[in-house]
């Protein structure tokens, strides 16, 4: 056995060993993002404008501090919180769906103040009537409703509190104990030693929730705020009161909540794509390429695993990396197997090439994987270039999508290069491979498509045309929330609801605005789309004119109008970035300007056809659209450049009397197998995704498959002709 073959055996024994360790066992290696185990994800506006301007410079640090101190009191594991952009405030949950108990932890001020009540009925009733006295303010005690003139001037503020604890009175009604550090303790016994016999309001984000006598001085620096509390509301109090009051009111500019039902339902979706895409692939590879394609599933299977492996060694050495596996992150493994059949049908087509010359079948396998290497590179470099912009643009799953992609880009390249070659040395070299027997599509294709490319040029801009003018007669309802703002809540019911009487509910509680879809194949689950947060409403409406049809949240998300436009312009710019990447790249690759710009028109009228398709089918566009945009513009290049290079091949071996049109006609009809072939894999497992992926990868599914038909279309019909037309023009 030759040297170098020994040392690729071992090298890659090593690499799957390593995989294994740091892949396996799975549920402990890789981090699931939240909406695969459940949790929030929350993106929170520091109101700094609201407060002094001395105040502002560190308003947001302080916010975050005190944002940990009240979550880790929570117990909640592998927590994320950060800054973000000047004023906002990332906050990542992971397992916390308790929706309501979170958002009321995190978003309350709990700013504590001890106002004295004036004793004057006078003052009182003229306040009552609209003439509040300068220096005074009017409140209403929170259990009866009694009117309260206050001081304007703060007597105590809550920031001296040291400690705060649930207690109970007398009657085991929950109330909270407090006691005060130093300066405070000084500052309230002066406080109640100078109003004895006065009533001292206890006020906590500007409700009043107690007003009792001060009948003696307190020295002690303890009291205990009353206010008809249940358990888990004084608890939620305590806990704020001992981490302190927020330096500045925040509001949630963008919301995600998973609930774990829908987790589990993402996972079990997910592996079930997963598996049924695999086993298209797996079992097409064999049956059309025999042994070679036996040899391609082995190197498959590896991939999947160098895949896993690699997130669990990301996980291990850079935990800060925060690489999670989300659900766009399983369809990008999922894609990502689609894609590393490319180059194994690439090499393969090759290697039948080489045979058809006759060549030996060593030297067949040996050719075959050099002449493929360059096509095989420059095509998972600008799906890379794409994967790269979607993760700089990107959030959340999202990012997690890109990292997937983008480590299964890279490990398919070592598989089909290194992994796929190896096993045909070794079966080669042991003499159990003495053929390669694969089935042909087209033997000798010779199709005048240069000849009819003004045909497809007038069905490209119609069928352009119609996919622009479906998107821009929609305008903002071609939007999903993530770009137009509003929220999205999922339920599922015991019992199938009928939506007409919902409707009805609704309107007579004033959500006429309010969009309810349901499913046919789950009838128990609903969705509901609103431009406002109406979560509290919807519920409301839920547990008291539905109480016999037991329900749980699957979902809710919530993008303000803010964020719905700084997403849509991110967005834009990934896909504006993401093209003029792939412009550079392909012009610098091939040193003509023209192949660029004809691979970049063909590109844009693939993304423009898919999401105008889209929106003309009913769908709107959303993070995950725009996802599947960018993955179709790094994966349709890879048709292009496959048959750009084989145009350069040509001309180089050709003579100075073969023409230009000739030369790309030759070379579109010796790439059309492996064109079709590779596309059409690859839809394989983008089927199984719109099948079996679930609601939420649905549309994104969808949009897949209408850009990679696209994308074979306009790598036949589009972006090879156009080099000849710019051609001719230059």
């Amino acid at each position: 056995m030759e040297k170098n073959l020994r040392n690729r055996i071992l090298l890659i024994l090593g690499v799957i060993i390593a995989a294994i360790f740091f892949g396996f066992p799975l549920d402990k290696r890789i981090n699931l993002g939240l909406d695969l185990k459940g949790g929030m994800h929350l993106v929170l506006k520091v109101e700094v404008e609201k407060i002094t301007t001395e105040k502002r410079e560190d308003a947001v640090l302080r916010a975050i501090e005190i944002l940990r101190n009240r979550i880790d009191s929570l117990g909640v594991a592998e927590t994320l919180i950060q800054r973000q952009g000047e004023n906002e405030i990332l906050v990542q949950l992971p397992g916390v769906t308790d929706r309501d108990t979170a958002l009321a932890m995190i978003g309350k001020v709990a700013l504590l103040e001890f106002r004295l009540v004036k004793p004057d009925p006078k003052l009182l009733q003229d306040a009552l009537a609209g003439n509040v006295p300068t220096g005074f303010i009017l409140r209403r005690a929170k259990d009866d409703n009694e009117p309260l003139l206050l001081l304007e001037q703060v007597a105590l503020k809550g920031e001296h509190v040291k400690e705060a604890h649930v207690g109970f009175d007398q009657l085991g009604q929950s109330n909270i104990a407090f006691s005060l550090d130093d300066q405070g303790t000084k500052q309230f016994a002066n406080l109640t030693r100078e109003h004895v016999g006065e009533r001292l309001a206890i006020i906590v984000d500007d409700v009043v929730l107690s007003a009792p006598n001060i009948k003696e001085p307190i020295l002690s620096g303890t009291g205990e705020i009353s206010g008809n509390f249940t358990f888990e509301e004084a608890s939620q109090l305590a806990l704020q009161l001992r981490s302190g009051a927020l330096p500045a009111p925040m509001h949630i500019e963008e919301e995600r909540t998973i609930g774990p039902l829908l987790g589990r339902d993402s996972i079990r979706d997910g592996i079930n794509a997963s598996i049924m895409g695999a086993s298209a692939v797996f079992i097409f590879m064999v049956i059309y390429y025999f042994s070679a394609g036996i040899i391609a599933d082995i190197a498959l299977f590896l991939n999947l695993l160098l895949v896993l492996g690699t997130m669990g060694f990301l996980k291990v050495m850079m935990p800060e990396a925060q690489v999670t596996l989300t659900l766009p992150g399983i369809a990008g493994i999922i894609l990502t197997l689609g894609m590393a059949v490319d180059a194994n049908v690439l090499i393969n087509e090759r290697i039948r090439e080489e045979l058809a010359n006759g060549r030996t079948l060593q030297a067949a396998i040996n050719s075959g994987f050099n002449r493929a290497f360059s096509a095989i590179f420059d095509s998972n470099v600008t799906t890379l270039i794409a994967t790269f912009f979607l993760f700089q643009f990107g959030s959340g799953p999202i990012k997690g999508f890109a990292v997937t992609l983008a480590i299964g880009l890279l490990c398919s390249l070592f598989s089909a290069l290194v992994i796929s070659k190896t096993i045909f040395e070794i079966l080669y070299h042991i003499r159990l491979l003495k053929s390669l027997p694969m089935l042909h599509i087209f033997a000798n294709p010779k199709f005048d498509f240069i000849g009819k490319r003004y045909l497809f040029f007038t069905i490209s801009i119609v069928l352009t045309i119609y996919a622009l003018f479906a998107f821009i007669s929609k305008r903002d309802s071609a939007y999903g929330i993530d770009f137009a703002g509003g929220q999205i809540q999922e339920y599922r019911f015991t019992k199938p609801v009928v939506t007409e009487n919902l409707r009805q509910l609704f309107k007579e509680a004033g959500l006429s605005q309010t969009i309810i879809q349901q499913f046919e194949k789950n009838p128990e689950d609903l969705i509901i789309r609103t431009s406002e947060d109406t979560f509290d409403q919807v519920k409301k409406i839920f547990t008291e004119k539905m109480p016999d049809n037991r329900f749980e949240v699957l979902r809710v998300e919530k993008v303000g109008p803010v964020v719905g436009r700084a997403l849509r312009t991110k967005a834009l710019y990934a896909i504006i970035c993401a093209l003029a990447g792939i412009l550079l790249y392909v012009f610098y690759r091939f040193k003509h300007f023209d192949f660029a710009m004809a691979g970049i028109i063909a590109l844009f009228h693939d993304v423009i056809l898919a999401g105008g398709l889209l929106v003309a089918l009913g769908r709107q566009i959303d993070l995950l659209v725009v996802t599947a945009l960018l993955t179709i513009a790094g994966y349709s290049i890879n048709d292009t450049i496959v048959t750009y290079d084989r145009v350069r091949e040509n001309l180089a071996k050709s003579s100075r009397r073969t023409n230009l049109p000739e030369i790309i006609n030759l070379s579109i009809n010796q790439t059309l197998g492996r064109t079709i072939l590779t596309t059409g894999v690859t839809l394989l497992v983008v089927f199984a995704l719109y099948l079996w992926g679930g609601e939420v990868l649905n549309s994104f599914a969808l949009c897949l498959l209408l850009g990679f038909f696209s994308g074979v279309y306009s790598t036949i019909f589009i972006a090879s002709p156009l080099v000849l037309a710019w051609h001719k023009k230059s």
